[in-house]
């Protein structure tokens, strides 16, 4: 038996034949930012299928978490057939094999896995040659950042299909490829897929406004179906007062460590091989500079504590969760200690217990007169725009708790140390006016007691 792929008779919409033509023809690197229900999925899965008949390989179609993969692609339907789609795509009859519980099957003699950005790097098997990141903007980037290599060496390709979610790394994967002679980068909005009419289009943006409130809802609205990168992530934590600081100037590779200025401070979100982040806090004048960021995943406390020490910063205080004390059955030591058996216990600090939401509010306070070196954050950055609430379907309202995703270990170490910093600030003491005889030896005597104010804690 004959099956000609893509199966079924499937073919590209109109709009879509750009991406399709540039795949077809050998290209290795697209994104394609469509609105939401133009096929983005679809048209991968197809694209995969092809793929994987021409050049034997392993080839991923990653969601964000694992936990959603299998309803989103997996197990989902077509409503115009009432078939699962990766039927569809990739038809039994080709097929050696299929593992439901692993999301896997084995097609002509290649093999494709649905699986999530959170857990890339422990999948087991032979290096993917093609990726498709789907829903791009909510992923974790290290994915991208960890894979790229791999694909480079065995001449892979990758695909990034998605909507906007705000101003994250979703617009910089955008960006980048629109400069990039080689790959493929593609904006539409619903005006030019036309894939759904316009009586639609307006009971869509009701209910959008009868779900979320008028601002938000017209904001979520522009963000599907118009593909808006300016449209504010609905339910997003700091995610305002980062474009704030961008247009006021306070986002710029001119912030940079001071080496005449005071000692770093370091707060951290640390988990025992669980993804980490770090923030290098250098007090100023009347704010802070965020002068570095670092985060990876799958890295201890010894790995961190070489990671931090080749950053040569003078270090104030190296401050770690409470988590960083509990111990695991494959280490007698926690983090805590071992940070402590090398820094000692005038630098490592644990962060003052604190409700998270007045966690979040002092990062809330505290960003106003915060600076961020652009490129050095630059990762960071992207989680505290993404950093946003849990939305509870039931209810349909956002919950007072932070999702606990890539981007919440990013807003974690951020508010740790924000805290601190705020702390700090309710113990110095402060002058009303200059009093009489107040001399510029008085100045800078306060201006090196303001510098050195976290000692005080």
């Amino acid at each position: 038996m004959q099956i000609q792929l893509p199966a079924g008779g499937w073919q590209p919409r109109p709009a879509q034949l750009p991406l399709w033509n540039y795949l077809e023809n050998g290209g290795r690197n697209a994104v394609a930012v469509w609105p939401r229900r133009f096929g983005k999925d679809e048209l991968a899965l197809r694209f995969s299928s092809v793929a994987m008949a021409e050049r034997p390989g392993t080839y991923w179609h990653m969601l964000p978490e694992a936990s959603q993969a299998r309803k989103a692609i997996w197990d989902a339907i077509n409503p115009h057939t009432g078939k699962r789609r990766i039927d569809e795509a990739f038809p039994k009859e080709l097929r050696k094999a299929t593992r439901e519980n692993e999301m896997f099957l084995k097609f002509c003699d290649s093999t494709w896995q649905v699986v999530g950005s959170d857990n890339f790097d422990s999948l087991l098997g032979s290096p993917p040659i093609g990726i498709v990141y789907s829903e791009w903007p909510l992923a974790n980037p290290s994915a991208a950042a960890y894979l790229r290599p791999i694909l480079a060496e065995n001449n892979g390709w990758e695909i990034f299909i998605y909507t906007p979610r705000g101003r994250n790394h979703g617009l910089t994967t955008y960006e980048r490829a629109k400069q990039d002679p080689q790959a493929f980068a593609q904006r539409l909005t619903v005006e030019e897929t036309k894939h759904i009419k316009p009586e639609i289009l307006e009971k869509e943006l009701a209910w959008y406004v009868s779900e979320y409130g008028r601002e938000d809802g017209e904001a979520f609205f522009r963000q599907e179906y118009y593909c808006d990168f300016n449209a504010p992530l609905i339910g997003a934590i700091l995610g305002r007062y980062i474009d704030r600081a961008e247009r006021e100037n306070r986002v710029s590779d001119e912030v940079r460590f001071d080496p005449e200025g005071a000692p770093v401070e370091i707060s951290s979100d640390i988990g025992f091989r669980d993804t980490a982040a770090w923030w290098f806090w250098q007090p100023k004048l009347n704010g802070y500079a965020l002068i570095d960021h670092d985060s990876d995943r799958g890295l201890d406390a010894d790995d961190w504590i070489e990671r931090i020490q080749t950053k040569d910063y003078p270090i104030g205080h190296i401050w770690l969760p409470k988590d960083a004390k509990a111990k695991t059955f494959q280490s007698k030591r926690s983090a805590m200690e071992r940070f402590l058996n090398v820094f000692g216990p005038t630098v490592v600090r644990m962060v003052p217990a604190e409700s998270k939401t007045n966690r979040i509010n002092a990062a809330r306070r505290i960003i106003a007169r915060c600076e961020f070196a652009h490129s050095a954050c630059s990762q960071g950055l992207d989680g505290l725009r993404a950093w946003c609430y849990e939305w509870d379907d039931e209810l349909k309202v956002y919950s007072k708790e932070p999702k606990h995703d890539w981007a919440s270990h990013h807003g974690d170490a951020y508010s740790y140390g924000a805290q601190v910093m705020e702390r700090a600030e309710a113990k110095e003491p402060k002058k009303e006016d200059f009093p009489s005889g107040y001399t510029l030896n008085d100045l800078w005597e306060d201006h090196e007691r303001y510098l050195n104010r976290i000692q005080r804690i």
